[in-house]
């Protein structure tokens, strides 16, 4: 927490703390200082499985201990079988789990319902690439946008692109150079009109 307490450093000036400034640094560097939800999340619950798995292998080291000479060899090949199936079904698992954090993260904050939205998604179509990137992905949103357009918010204008704000605005979208001369034009051509 030492970078929040120098950020706050930063921005105070006279006793003054600049939150504005302050909170677009801390977005800034959150993310080199904390793990995204999402990640913490699939590695939890891989843990969770894992520490599942090796109760699992003790429970059949103790069985093991129980078996004759003779039925060992068997056993050990059962054993053996199912650990591998269970391997594959693990494997399989966390691929799908990863795929699915992936997907709601990408369609975070672009629908009405993530859960809907993600299983309308073919999971078979899609790979998770080795930057994390999903493959495939946007080919099935912008597809699903033209069928169920319901499912999805209308995308907002950036306040910080001009041509993307709504309203009147002077030939080629190009932002006032200064409001205060636009209201005064108007007040300028009501006040040259008479009254009768």
């Amino acid at each position: 927490m030492d970078w929040i307490l120098k950020l706050i450093e930063k921005h105070t000036k006279d006793g003054v703390l600049d939150q504005e400034a302050l909170m677009k640094d801390i977005n800034k560097e959150f993310p080199n200082h904390a793990v995204p939800k999402e990640q913490y999340n699939s590695v939890a619950e891989a843990k969770t499985k894992l520490e599942g798995d090796i109760k699992d292998r003790d429970r059949q080291l103790e069985d093991l201990k129980k078996v004759d000479a003779a039925g060992l060899q068997a056993e050990i090949e059962r054993l053996q079988g199912e650990n591998k199936i269970a391997k594959e079904t693990y494997e399989k698992e966390l691929k799908d789990l990863q795929l699915y954090n992936a997907i709601k993260l990408a369609i975070n904050g672009r629908v009405y319902d993530e859960d809907i939205v993600s299983q309308l998604i073919d999971k078979e179509k899609v790979i998770i690439g080795d930057d994390g990137k999903i493959v495939g992905l946007d080919e099935q949103i912008n597809s699903l946008k033209e069928s169920k357009t319901f499912l999805f918010k209308e995308e907002t204008p950036d306040p910080n692109n001009p041509n993307s704000t709504p309203g009147f605005q002077k030939i080629g979208n190009e932002p006032p150079n200064n409001p205060q001369a636009m209201d005064d034009a108007i007040a300028a051509a009501f006040g040259n009109i008479e009254t009768k």
